[in-house]
């Protein structure tokens, strides 16, 4: 893995979580920041959704500096719409699985070959980008994926996005199936990956990993039902796990997380990677106790909180022990002994114990009715 280039996602895909919906200003605040890290695409929206989202997504080319991406389905309005935006790269989709074939399109292979060799050639012949997703790729029939992918190749696609629209891939299948694309084309792939079985950063990552040059991502992972590869969770992993540096600047992961969660409405869970409350939270003793003395003991060595713009915590309650609490103590100017620390660390497990929360300001509360010292009378 040299390089990965992002491809984010959050203004379409995410915009489709159920009961989500970013007004015009919340989109040119997204994409103003998105482009001031450093994204290499942003998928701005569908133009044929309506005048809002044409507006939305001309706005949006016209003041980034990022790729921007409009999606189109392989209908000639449609791709026409998608162009007139002023979008340097037009993303056409057309479904390929059978049963999507058949059953959602209503028509055959051949005429879905067809029309897609038709839109793609239409986007380079005016100038933009073209890229080409088979949908539902990880249930489509190998056999016509070769053919459907060389035909789109030859029709000037530049690049192939291999979506896991219903999130069924696995990484060694997804992997395999990048691997089989690649050998029927010359265009640059590109990764696109769901969450319905809690796969979508590690089908990503494996893409990448079988030749992929790209990944579709979406902040906190929103998007259709379970949603998509997190735009944090993949970064975070090319940058920490591999070394591989994406251009990101990741120091504006966590506030743009933030945003994200105001707009979309949809909270980050307290467990989310990278992003959640709890993510370089510890309030078991022994963890804390590592953590204090070296944070790589319990933290994974290769993602600080400072490099994703968090702040680490030491959380007080039922497992907190006392390396934690005399912390806290001497961070609230208080100067505790040995066995002082001991009585207020019992008191903080004995009300974290009946499911109360446990604050900075219980701790000194419990070392004022102590009569512990305060670092200024330890010193006088």
């Amino acid at each position: 893995m040299e390089s990965v280039r992002i491809f984010d996602t959050t203004l379409r895909d995410g915009e489709q979580t159920p009961r989500t919906s970013f007004t015009p200003d919340e989109k040119r605040d997204i994409a103003a920041t998105l482009d001031e890290m450093g994204t290499h695409v942003i998928e701005a929206g569908f133009p044929a959704n309506g005048d809002a989202e044409f507006e939305a997504v001309r706005d949006i080319a016209a003041s980034t500096r990022a790729t921007t991406c409009a999606l189109a389905r392989i209908v000639d309005g449609d791709v026409e719409t998608a162009l007139d935006t002023g979008a340097e790269m037009v993303h056409v989709f057309a479904s390929t699985s059978d049963v999507q074939i058949e059953d959602s399109m209503h028509t055959t292979r051949d005429d879905v070959t067809a029309r897609a060799v038709k839109a793609v050639e239409r986007v380079a012949d005016a100038g933009a980008i073209p890229m080409f997703s088979p949908m539902d790729a990880t249930r489509t029939d190998p056999d016509y994926m070769a053919e459907i992918v060389e035909a789109v190749s030859e029709a000037g696609a530049e690049w192939i996005n291999i979506p896991d629209t219903c999130g069924v891939g696995t990484p060694s299948r997804f992997a395999d199936l990048v691997s089989h694309v690649r050998e029927h084309t010359d265009a640059r792939i590109d990764v696109h990956t769901h969450d319905d079985f809690g796969m979508a950063t590690a089908n990503a990552i494996a893409g990448v990993e079988a030749g992929a040059d790209q990944v579709q991502v979406s902040v906190n992972g929103i998007g259709e039902r379970a949603g998509n590869a997190a735009f944090e969770e993949v970064v975070m992993a090319v940058e920490s796990v591999y070394g591989v540096d994406t251009g990101i600047d990741t120091e504006r992961i966590t506030e743009l997380s933030d945003t994200i969660a105001e707009y979309s409405a949809v909270d980050v869970p307290v467990n989310k990677p990278v992003v959640g409350a709890n993510a370089f939270a510890h309030e078991s003793g022994i963890h804390a106790a590592g953590v204090i003395e070296n944070s790589d003991t319990f933290e994974t060595g290769v993602m600080k909180p400072e490099m994703v713009g968090a702040r680490r915590e030491f959380v007080l309650g039922k497992h907190t022990g006392t390396h934690a609490v005399r912390k806290h103590l001497r961070q609230s100017g208080f100067a505790p002994t040995d066995a002082e620390v001991r009585q207020i660390t019992r008191r903080v497990k004995d009300r974290g114990a009946e499911k109360n929360r446990v604050t900075v300001s219980d701790v000194q509360r419990f070392a004022r009715e102590l009569g512990v010292d305060s670092s200024e009378e330890a010193n006088a």
